[in-house]
């Protein structure tokens, strides 16, 4: 089977993924939070940002590559941190690592991922994140970056935007709670799903692995309240100023939105910026990604790293253009794990990667940095 002709875009893989997981599983992956109008808003601002077509540039041979963080990467594009991203599809955090190695991408490991620093390490190169929740007690912080470092992660993510539960009312109708709790509900629904039941069956029932080494509490917690949050605290700056002389490689802080945040950031000596309203998943009276993205290219230097709402080679290219360094994406790579198993992230680098080619031949660019060139302005709002 041509994969490329049975699924060419990712809302196929969507399609396909909702088909093959549980209920429950598709819930928790693709929904945001409240009405989901931070979701939608992340949509519609997107598809708002156009490219004026090129014509008569001739043949061209587009450089895709990116240096960023001290590491060079063949595509501008990486594997963003999923909780749990075992749960969609049994084994995901070692298939997706292995898949960002061949393809020269950079992927990053969830603190609330199913698999831990540890286990994922064999797969990885040396260009791999990892993503922390900030653990409050400082004996589990530092032994968490320990392992993160052993594991030869090279990059340290620290998530700002997620200083409580969110409440993700479609995850909470599905029945989902944490940890899972298989009563006859989820049951019936993962009995509609032979082949990720099977699969799950052979892994084991997922659980957030890296901290089993903390937590020996079991309690059932608000459905989207997982375990970590026993853990976790809001960080403030001296959490910040802590985690900068613990990590002694490139550090990222994600979920900036706000450009008055920039300078203090910067004065912390980190070493770059992730724009993100989590994908819709947080807060639903966020602005969207890509409208806060440019006034925090416009007060930094720093790289940025951006995500949210990325549905293809061209939101890549939006994003670029508006500023940003670099682009991870997140639900996407699940769509394609739950769709097409093992050979869903391969197939994804590759759709990716063909749509970004073809979109820059239609505005006539070669060099990524040229992007904002072809941009075409906002329209002024009517009088």
């Amino acid at each position: 089977m041509d994969l490329h002709s049975t699924y060419p875009g990712l809302e196929d893989l969507r399609r396909r993924a909702r088909a093959r997981i549980p209920h429950f599983v598709f819930e928790y992956l693709d929904s945001g939070t409240g009405r989901e109008i931070t979701t939608a808003r992340n949509r519609t601002a997107l598809d708002a940002i156009r490219f004026t077509p090129s014509v008569l540039h001739g043949p061209q041979t587009p450089d895709l590559s990116r240096a960023l963080l001290g590491a060079d990467y063949a595509l501008p594009f990486g594997v963003a941190p999923v909780g749990m991203s075992g749960l969609i599809w049994p084994d995901a955090e070692r298939l997706l690592a292995a898949e960002a190695a061949r393809a020269g991408l950079p992927y990053c490991l969830s603190t609330v991922a199913a698999q831990t620093p540890e286990y994922v390490a064999p797969a990885l190169d040396d260009k791999a994140w990892f993503q922390l929740y900030p653990p409050k007690d400082e004996a589990v912080l530092k032994d968490i970056l320990a392992r993160a470092r052993a594991a030869g992660f090279h990059a340290l993510v620290l998530t700002l935007d997620v200083p409580v539960a969110s409440r993700r009312e479609r995850q909470t109708r599905s029945g989902l709670t944490q940890p899972p709790k298989f009563g006859p509900r989820l049951l019936w629904q993962t009995a509609q799903r032979p082949a990720w039941a099977l699969r799950m069956l052979q892994s084991g029932a997922p659980r957030m692995r890296t901290l089993d080494a903390y937590i020996k509490d079991d309690r059932t917690l608000p459905p989207t309240a997982h375990i970590g949050y026993l853990l976790r605290t809001s960080p403030d700056i001296s959490y910040l100023k802590r985690v900068r002389a613990l990590w002694d490689g490139p550090l990222v802080v994600k979920g900036i939105m706000d450009p008055a945040s920039v300078p203090l950031l910067q004065d912390e000596g980190v070493d770059g910026l992730w724009v993100s309203n989590h994908a819709g998943r947080q807060f639903d009276a966020a602005p969207a990604s890509i409208e806060a993205l440019p006034a925090i290219r416009a007060a930094s230097n720093l790289p940025i790293i951006f995500d949210s709402g990325i549905g293809g080679g061209l939101d890549i290219l939006r994003a670029l253009a508006l500023g940003a360094d670099f682009v991870m994406l997140g639900r996407a790579w699940h769509y394609a794990l739950a769709a097409l198993g093992a050979k869903g992230p391969q197939h994804l680098t590759e759709m990716l990667t063909q749509d970004l080619i073809a979109n820059l031949g239609q505005i006539g660019v070669d060099d990524l940095k040229d992007l904002p060139k072809r941009l075409i302005p906002p329209r002024a709002p009517a009088l």
